[in-house]
């Protein structure tokens, strides 16, 4: 095998481009007989500390041969002052398959992230899965959304939320994650074998964009079908049945007419919008508890101001700047910024009617001059006022439908400015009473201070639009040391169901699901 080697903090100015990393490279390690080969960018950061003096920091995997014997591969000194290691294999490790015969393909209920990757990793192995999406295939669906934007008339099975891709897609395709996970690498891959920018391999802060979002979750689905998968769209999942405690089929629905489909595998990925799901499953008895979320608005300002603040002169050199900010206020709750959106937009993002919530997108291109991003206030369980595992569900729609009324009733989400929201001004009204008294009192409490770590993050033209609900589940699943939820081969995974949060924690868990089924049965 060929010695790989990696090697952190390699710095280029802003001037330097990554055709100098060798020459750098070569530098720390101090050889000149050295060359190196198969040189491989893992990891790309901007260090803005000395805004005199911003650098591009790199972590960079390598070969090494000599001059002498240039075919060669040589091993060399690790360790020391050159914080040189051995690279690590991110090669995916496929899992062995088991001993059961496959009676039925496996079901995934839900085609976002987690039951796109679940059925990419059973497709690859031959188990050929079966997909049920209740929304529409890509082109449709963002017919239906442009036209909700557009008109205010609102398709509840096809949306911002529901339809091929799930949430995610019209969102900003960030593939940030706080996971360690060695599946990353393989999801990362996966997508720019689909279209995806070749940068999100090492990106600090990767982003797909919408707009190239599109393109790749219709090739996903594509591959899945070329290795004997289906997808079905516009297919509602409305009841599991067992049969001694395990799975035996489920029931479907799709322009009025119901069919039964067997099998003994179901990957529920439903994503977090798919309330009337929650609710049937609850009634089914499906173990499920409260789950702590978050609500609050999304905030505006101005791309440039965010560039300015966080590069200073060096702004105009490098992409649209983000940031991620948080403080805990002295009623215990804690304010956030999530989802941040440089040169995105914010959009209604309504999947039931009668209801406004809001998300951030932006395209590839991060072009719109615009910075927005989630600020978010900590919401507790107690906060529910019920017992019940829906109660967060409950909570939710309370203020959507409040955010909705509020805004007129035409899906038009209300607006006003920090200064009107912290002065409790008349056109903040509507915003305020989108939201619980503790978050009003809480995002006036943080906003200085988050305004003293981002420069001009407080500024009194800042517009805040309500309401941003659903940054997480609701809900958590039960779920075993096998991933199987209250019934065997009943397989609750991803966001919806409490296990992820984001496009790659999502990802991951469908392919963690995927490996459990693919180790029950025979190739």
């Amino acid at each position: 095998m060929t010695p790989r080697y990696r090697i952190h903090q390699v710095k280029l100015s802003l001037q330097e481009s990554t055709a100098d990393l060798p020459k750098k490279i070569l530098k720390k390690l101090g050889n000149r007989d050295y060359i190196l080969t198969d040189v491989e960018i893992v990891k790309e950061s901007i260090d803005a500390r000395d805004k005199k003096d911003i650098k591009k920091v790199y972590s960079v995997d390598f070969s090494v041969v000599t001059r002498q014997r240039p075919r060669d591969y040589i091993r060399i000194r690790t360790g020391g002052k050159t914080g040189v290691e051995e690279a690590p294999d991110m090669t995916y490790i496929e899992v062995p398959c088991g001993e059961q015969v496959l009676t039925h393909r496996p079901v995934i209920i839900g085609f976002g992230p987690c039951g796109m990757f679940a059925g990419l990793t059973l497709a690859r192995r031959g188990l050929k899965p079966l997909i049920i999406e209740r929304g529409a295939p890509i082109e449709k669906r963002v017919a239906d959304v442009e036209k909700f934007w557009a008109e205010g008339i609102l398709n509840p099975e096809s949306n911002v939320q529901f339809g091929e891709g799930g949430a995610g897609t019209f969102s900003d395709g960030k593939l940030t994650t706080g996971i360690k996970d060695p599946r990353i690498r393989r999801v990362l891959s996966d997508f720019v074998r689909a279209g995806a920018d070749p940068d999100i391999l090492y990106k600090q802060r990767a982003h797909i964009g919408t707009d190239v979002l599109r393109t790749v979750v219709k090739n996903i689905r594509e591959e899945i079908i070329r290795l004997g998968g289906e997808v079905r769209f516009n297919t509602r999942f409305v009841e599991v049945k067992t049969k001694d405690k395990c799975v035996k089929s489920i029931v479907v629905v799709k322009e009025g007419k119901e069919e039964e489909i067997f099998t003994e595998d179901v990957v529920l990925a439903i994503g977090h919008s798919a309330r009337d799901t929650f609710r049937y499953l609850a009634g089914r008895g499906i173990k499920m508890q409260q789950k702590p979320f978050s609500i609050g608005v999304r905030i505006e300002h101005p791309q440039s101001l965010i560039d300015r603040a966080q590069y200073g002169e060096g702004a105009s050199q490098l992409s649209p700047a983000d940031y991620k900010l948080s403080h805990h206020c002295t009623n215990g709750r804690g304010v956030y910024t999530f989802c941040m959106c440089p040169g995105g937009e914010v959009v209604v993002a309504s999947s039931q009617e009668g209801g406004v919530v809001t998300n951030g997108m932006s395209n590839r291109a991060r072009n719109s001059g615009t910075a927005n991003s989630g600020l978010l206030v900590d919401v507790r369980c107690e906060d529910f006022g019920s017992p019940s595992p829906l109660a967060g569900i409950e909570f939710q729609e309370k203020y959507e439908k409040l955010a909705f009324s509020l805004g007129g009733g035409n899906y038009q989400a209300p607006k006003t400015t920090w200064a009107e929201f912290r002065d409790d001004k008349d056109a903040a009204a509507a915003v305020i009473g989108s939201l619980p008294e503790f978050a009003v009192e809480s995002i006036r409490e943080a906003m200085p201070h988050l305004g003293r770590k981002l420069s001009g993050f407080d500024d009194d033209r800042a517009v805040l639009t309500a309401v941003e609900t659903r940054s997480s589940s609701p809900v958590r699943f039960a779920r075993n040391e096998n991933m199987e939820g209250t019934f065997g081969g009943f397989y609750p995974a991803g966001e919806g169901t409490g296990y992820a949060g984001g496009i790659m924690s999502a990802a991951c868990d469908g392919i963690k699901v995927a490996e459990k089924i693919i180790s029950k049965y025979q190739a």
